[in-house]
């Protein structure tokens, strides 16, 4: 296999990784009802339940980050496979709140070393393209959601099959993953590439920009990944039915992000980041007051909003701090699910003690709008310079 079609198949196989990550978050937005009902659990413990599959990312890429650079991609990729296998067949024979709680951990190590390993290696492969392809890469994450909100509509609203038959639905991408990158020659990280020293790699990681972005991601991982996750729940009032809003929502961002080239020409990584967090806080708003058809409107806003702040958030320092390498996208990936892990119980609350769920939306655009300010200020400090490389 020649070069171009190796690093094409490698760029397919990472995609289905992604498709594999992204469906478990639609499925466990399905579940909500499920934990309510038969695992009878609160608004706090179905938040405390979900949580690992944030800090369980967070740790896998913390962890993985720096191995990928030391063992390469290719084991990394092999122990999100099997941590994977392991969280789907837990979830599937889960009957508890502590039963889901391993199957949710195993399947957020999963997807952590996905991320680990497929974010620096599409940078590797495409350093000429980072944002355009780490954007279209990511077109999968907003995919996955939507064929797993759709499946979770078909499976359980229509064909009123059993959860456990949704969750099992995860294991065809899981496959097809494992097959595609079965066997294939995989790069080194652009890190080792460079020959950028241990020391010139941390002495990058706790520069003042990228503490900077480290923050940031915090904030904008929280406004997407936490509203998308409880979106069901925080529907429930709105005569709309949160699961094909999820769909919907992930339908519009999947097509940003594979049309998101002309986009990065247009806005540089800035000025897309201060655009998301614009359209996000507007959108959040919008949801918290709208009802009925009018849903799909707020969400289309708040969808046109989050469409490129998680993929942007990596190609800015991929761009603009590429010293510190696989461990930096590690960080900046792993800090943005450990905010979701810490924002669901808070949600949780919010929805436990109010009598609208729908007014969660305006306490969480307060984080995008703390971002406006951020993102301003780095459009204008980087409008016109050239990207490090």
């Amino acid at each position: 296999m020649n070069q171009t079609a190796n690093r094409k198949a490698l760029f397919q196989a990472s995609c289905l990784a992604l498709i594999v990550t992204s469906m478990t978050f639609a499925v466990r937005a399905k579940l909500e009802g499920v934990l309510e009902t038969d695992f009878a659990l609160s608004g706090v413990e179905i938040g405390l339940v979900f949580a690992p599959a944030f800090w369980g990312f967070t740790l896998a890429m913390l962890i993985g980050g720096p191995l990928v650079d030391y063992f390469g991609i290719k084991k990394i990729i092999w122990m999100a496979f099997f941590s994977h296998l392991a969280g789907i067949v837990l979830t599937i024979f889960s009957y508890d709140f502590y039963s889901f709680f391993a199957g949710t951990l195993f399947i957020g190590i999963g997807n952590g070393l996905v991320e680990a390993a497929c974010n620096p290696l599409v940078a590797s492969m495409y350093p000429e393209n980072k944002a355009k392809m780490l954007n279209r890469f990511h077109v999968w994450f907003p995919g996955g959601m939507v064929i797993g909100g759709v499946l979770g509509y078909i499976l359980m609203d229509v064909m009123n099959l059993p959860w456990q038959v949704l969750v099992a639905m995860l294991f065809i991408p899981l496959v097809v993953y494992a097959f595609l990158f079965y066997g294939k020659t995989l790069p080194k990280t652009e890190r080792v590439q460079m020959g950028v020293s241990n020391s010139q790699m941390w002495k990058a990681i706790i520069s003042p920009l990228f503490l900077v972005m480290a923050f940031c991601m915090l904030l904008t991982a929280s406004t997407e990944l936490s509203t998308l996750q409880r979106i069901d729940g925080l529907l429930k009032d709105a005569n709309v039915s949160g699961i094909l809003i999820l769909a919907f929502i992930n339908g519009i961002m999947a097509i940003g992000r594979a049309f998101a080239g002309p986009v990065v020409k247009k806005l540089d990584t800035t000025g897309m980041l201060l655009f998301s967090a614009v359209f996000s806080c507007i959108g959040l708003i919008l949801l918290s007051y709208a009802s009925g058809t009018a849903v799909f409107g707020a969400a289309f806003v708040f969808a046109v909003g989050v469409t490129y702040f998680w993929p942007t958030m990596l190609s800015f320092v991929a761009e603009r701090i590429p010293e510190s390498g696989a461990l930096g996208l590690s960080i900046i990936g792993g800090l943005g699910m450990l905010s979701v892990s810490i924002v669901l119980p808070i949600m949780g609350s919010f929805m436990d003690g109010s009598d609208s769920s729908a007014s969660t939306f305006g306490y969480m655009a307060f984080l995008p709008a703390l971002l406006i300010f951020i993102f301003l200020g780095l459009f204008l400090k980087f409008r016109g310079t050239n990207i490090a490389r």
